[in-house]
């Protein structure tokens, strides 16, 4: 494990250095307080730090309080190391930032058994922060395809319509469905139906850009945010993601089974809507348009065609 060391003191830092690469830490080390700093700043700093109280530049505890002020940083373990013994030392130190302290003349014994001490209560930081991400992954996105689950990709949709109003641009709103979906769930089993959804949500993450949002909206259904586009890419647009789920037959544990998806499609410059919930149901409809003529087409929801839709269609 990488380790810092900060003394100004060349005898104290070599003695310091060579104890520590005997068992078995990568070790860098500097000679003042700013040094100390801009090392455990970096991307790939160490983790561990054994810091002088008194050095040039900036003391132990005041690398200690800017570390403690930078945020969305992984942890790092403090180590003062001084000479001063007195209690109130002690807290002014710990009050800082500092996780533990060593007092001079050291013990190797010591030294190592705290050092060590630290690496467990980093572990133990490590696996806590892994286990916050994978609960926020799983309260946001979907447990089958790993998309953003409907509430979110909703609640996202939504932000993104507001921010699209503010500046003028046009968001273009996507409802795919894919065609015949029971059939595959009724004829090749659930399992085959969810390897069918999983490869389906891989093909659309593939078919948009890196920064567009795509979501399971439910079932079968799938919902893609395309951010700052012209309203007049919008077919295009759709006709790459269609394109992109027919390429070519699914593999499953049941032999290859061929997929197609029905898209509704929404340019938000095209209308004057504030509600979410007014851009689903307005893509909803085309989705709707799309199935009815035919399925593995794309519909665009336009203010005049759905006021042309044939009363009988509309149903």
């Amino acid at each position: 494990m990488k380790i810092l060391i900060a003394d100004d003191d060349t005898i104290s830092r070599r003695l310091l250095e060579k104890t520590l690469e005997r068992e078995g830490y990568e070790v860098v080390a500097v000679d003042n307080g700013r040094s100390a700093l801009e090392q455990l700043s970096l991307p790939d700093g160490p983790r561990l730090a054994l810091l002088d109280w008194m050095m040039p530049g900036m003391d132990g505890p005041g690398v200690c309080a800017e570390i403690r002020e930078q945020k969305g940083r992984p942890y790092i373990h403090v180590v003062l190391v001084t000479s001063r013994g007195a209690k109130r030392d002690i807290v002014a130190g710990l009050e800082a930032g500092a996780d533990d302290y060593l007092t001079k003349p050291w013990d190797p014994a010591e030294l190592t058994a705290r050092l060590r001490v630290g690496q467990r209560i980093l572990q133990l930081e490590d696996r806590l922060v892994e286990a916050r991400e994978t609960m926020r992954f799983k309260a946001s996105h979907d447990p089958l395809t790993s998309l953003f689950n409907r509430g979110v990709i909703v609640d996202l949709l939504s932000r993104e319509l507001s921010r699209t109003r503010r500046e003028k641009g046009c968001t273009i709103v996507m409802l795919g469905d894919l065609d015949q979906f029971k059939n595959i769930n009724d004829t090749y089993g659930h399992a085959a139906g969810d390897e069918v959804l999983r490869e389906t949500a891989k093909r659309l993450l593939a078919s948009v850009r890196s920064y567009d949002l795509v979501g399971r909206y439910g079932g079968e259904e799938f919902l893609i945010v395309l951010n700052n586009c012209d309203s007049g890419q919008a077919m295009l647009r759709a006709e790459e993601v269609r394109n992109g789920i027919e390429s070519h037959p699914v593999q499953t544990k049941r032999g290859p089974l061929p997929i197609t998806m029905s898209l509704g499609v929404l340019a938000s410059d095209d209308w004057n809507l504030h509600l979410v919930e007014e851009a689903l149901s307005e893509a909803d409809a085309a989705l709707y348009r799309a199935k009815t003529d035919g399925r593995n087409c794309v519909r665009i929801a336009k203010p005049i065609a759905r006021h042309e839709v044939p009363q009988e269609t509309a149903k």
